[in-house]
C-alpha cells in the first residue's frame, strides 16, 4: 500500500488569472511580504560590560583629541606660508593620475587595534625598572633622547656646511661663524628653495607635503614615486617636510623606500627620517601607532639596512629607553632576519658600551637559536663576564639573557670561559634563574676538551689498526719455511668398508 500523501496547504487565495484581472490591484502586491527575521536567542544579545564602555569611550575620546591637535599643528603649520593654488592643483592631479592600488595591506588593523604597545610592557616589574634604570643615562630616564635624535635636516644643515666652509676651520671666529650659519639655514631652507631645484618644483613637492600629512590611505601622488630614483632624494624628501607626515604616509613611504633603494641608501632613510619619527611618537603617546609599527616590520626586509640603520643607532645613543626597547624587540621576535646580519649585529651590541635596555636585543637574537660563529660566541662570553665586578644588582633581563646564551651556545664555549660563568653565578646571583645556569654549565663539554677527547679517540683507533694489521702480518707468515713436494706425497690411509 503506498505512502498516503499529504496534502499542502494552498498559499494563494486566489489564481494568477484572477489576481491579474482583479480590479482592486491588477496584479500589483498590496500587502508586503513578511519580514526574514534571523533567529536569536536572547541570551546572545548582552549589553556590554561597564568597564570596556568605559575603555572604548576613553579611547574615542583620545582619537578625537588627537585629531583635533593634529588640525590645530596643520593649521598653524599652514598659516605663515600660502602655498600657490597651482601648486596644490598640480598635485591633486598627480593624486589622480597615480597608478597605485585604492587600499593598503594592514594586516587586520581595526580602529580598536591603531596603536602598539609592545607585549612584555606590563610584564616588568618595579625592581626590574629600578635595575634597569642604573644602567641607563639621564636622558633616557628623562625621555629626552627621541628629542636629540639626528633627523634628515640636520644631515643637510651639516652637509651644506661643509659645501660652503671647505677645509679645515681656526679655532675661535671661525666656530662662531659657523655657529651663526647653523641658526640662519634652516629658517632659510623652510622658507626658500634650494639651490639647483626649479621653483615649481619646490611648490609641487611642498604640496606633496600638504597632502601626506593628512593621508590615511589609497593613492599617493608620482611626484612622490620617483623621489627614490633621484640623485639628491634626500634635498627633495626634505621639501616635503618628512616630520609633519601623517602615520600612514610613513607606513607607505618606508615601504616605497626600503623596496627601491639600495641597502646604503635605504640606511640613511631609516635613521635619518623613520627613527626619529618612532621614537618622537613613542614619547609623546607612550605607544607606537600601528601604522609605524607596520613601517619598522617593513624595514626589516632588508636586514642590514635595519640594523645599521635602526637597531645599532639606538643602541649606540645610550638614550634608549624601556618602552623603545620592548616595541623594538617586538619587532625582532616577529622578524626573519638571516644569520649573518643577525651574527653581526650580536657582535657590535656585545662590543658596545652596556645600557640597560641593551640585554632585550641581546635575548631576542639569542631566542633564534642562530648557529653563530665562534669568533661571536667568544664575544658574548667577555661581554657577560665583564660584570664579575660589578658592584650593581644586574636587571633581570640581564640574567634571562645569559640564561638563553648558556642553553643555546653551551657547548661551544671554552673551558676557561665556562668556568668563568661559573664564578660570574656566585657574583651575580639571582635566585630563580641562576640555578638554571649552573645546571647548564655542569652539563656543557666545551668545545677545546671535545677536541682534545677527539684527538685521543683517534688515537686509540689508529693504534687499534696498526695492532691489527701487525697481527694479520704475523699469521700471514706461520709455515712460510715448510716446503712440499707435489709428486712425492705421502699414502692416504683410507677407511676399510664393512
Amino acid at each position: 500500500m503506498g505512502k498516503k500523501r499529504q496534502q499542502r496547504p494552498d498559499k494563494h487565495k486566489q489564481d494568477l488569472g484572477a489576481q491579474i484581472e482583479d480590479p482592486e490591484s491588477y496584479g500589483v502586491r498590496t500587502k508586503p511580504r513578511a519580514e526574514k527575521r534571523r533567529k536569536r536567542d536572547e541570551d546572545d544579545e548582552e549589553a556590554v560590560p561597564q568597564d570596556v564602555s568605559a575603555r572604548i569611550l576613553r579611547e574615542a575620546r583620545a582619537q578625537q583629541e588627537e585629531l583635533d591637535a593634529e588640525d590645530g599643528a596643520a593649521a598653524t603649520a599652514a598659516g605663515p606660508t600660502q602655498i600657490p593654488a597651482n601648486a596644490i592643483a598640480a598635485a591633486l592631479q598627480q593624486l589622480h593620475d597615480s597608478d597605485s592600488e585604492p587600499g593598503e595591506d594592514w594586516d587586520g588593523m581595526t580602529e580598536a587595534g591603531s596603536v602598539w604597545g609592545g607585549d612584555d610592557a606590563d610584564d616588568i616589574s618595579p625592581e626590574d625598572e629600578a635595575a634597569l634604570a642604573a644602567f641607563m643615562s639621564p636622558a633616557a630616564l628623562q625621555g629626552a633622547g627621541a628629542a636629540g635624535q639626528r633627523t634628515l635636516a640636520d644631515a643637510i644643515m651639516a652637509r651644506l656646511q661643509q659645501q660652503q666652509q671647505p677645509g679645515s676651520a681656526a679655532a675661535g671666529g671661525m666656530e662662531q661663524q659657523q655657529q651663526q650659519q647653523q641658526q640662519q639655514q634652516p629658517a632659510e631652507f623652510g622658507a626658500g628653495g634650494l639651490e639647483g631645484l626649479d621653483e615649481a618644483v619646490v611648490e609641487v613637492y611642498r604640496g606633496v607635503g600638504q597632502l601626506l600629512a593628512r593621508y590615511t590611505n589609497g593613492k599617493v601622488p608620482k611626484a612622490f614615486k620617483i623621489i627614490p630614483n633621484l640623485l639628491n632624494w634626500e634635498e627633495v624628501l626634505q621639501l616635503t617636510d618628512p616630520e609633519h607626515w601623517s602615520p600612514h604616509a610613513m607606513y607607505v613611504a618606508t615601504k616605497m623606500f626600503v623596496s627601491n633603494l639600495n641597502a646604503r641608501m635605504a640606511q640613511r632613510f631609516l635613521a635619518l627620517v623613520l627613527l626619529p619619527r618612532v621614537r618622537r611618537d613613542i614619547a609623546q603617546h607612550r605607544r607606537l601607532h600601528f601604522a609605524l609599527f607596520q613601517a619598522l616590520k617593513k624595514a626589516t626586509y632588508k636586514a642590514g639596512a635595519f640594523y645599521k640603520g635602526l637597531l645599532l643607532p639606538l643602541c649606540a645613543s645610550r638614550t634608549c629607553s624601556l618602552r623603545e626597547a620592548v616595541i623594538f624587540s617586538s619587532v625582532l621576535r616577529r622578524a626573519s632576519l638571516p644569520v649573518l646580519h643577525s651574527a653581526a649585529a650580536l657582535l657590535r651590541l656585545a662590543g658596545l658600551e652596556y645600557c640597560g635596555t641593551t640585554s632585550f636585543f641581546i635575548r631576542v637574537l639569542l631566542d633564534k637559536k642562530y648557529a653563530l660563529p665562534y669568533k661571536v660566541v667568544d664575544a658574548l662570553s667577555a661581554h657577560f663576564l665583564a660584570f664579575e665586578g660589578e658592584a650593581r644588582v644586574m636587571p633581570v633581563v640581564w640574567h634571562q639573557g645569559l640564561l638563553c646564551f648558556v642553553t643555546r651556545y653551551k657547548h661551544q664555549l671554552t673551558a676557561a670561559d665556562r668556568d668563568g660563568l661559573l664564578r660570574l653565578t656566585a657574583k651575580q646571583h639571582h635566585h630563580l634563574v641562576s640555578p638554571e645556569v649552573v645546571r647548564e654549565l655542569e652539563q656543557a663539554v666545551p668545545r677545546d676538551s671535545k677536541g682534545a677527547a677527539a684527538a685521543a679517540a683517534n688515537g686509540a683507533a689508529a693504534a687499534a689498526v696498526a695492532g691489527g694489521r701487525q697481527r694479520i702480518a704475523a699469521e700471514s707468515r706461520v709455515g712460510q719455511h715448510v716446503s712440499e713436494d707435489v709428486f712425492n706425497l705421502p699414502p692416504v690411509p683410507m677407511m676399510d668398508e664393512d
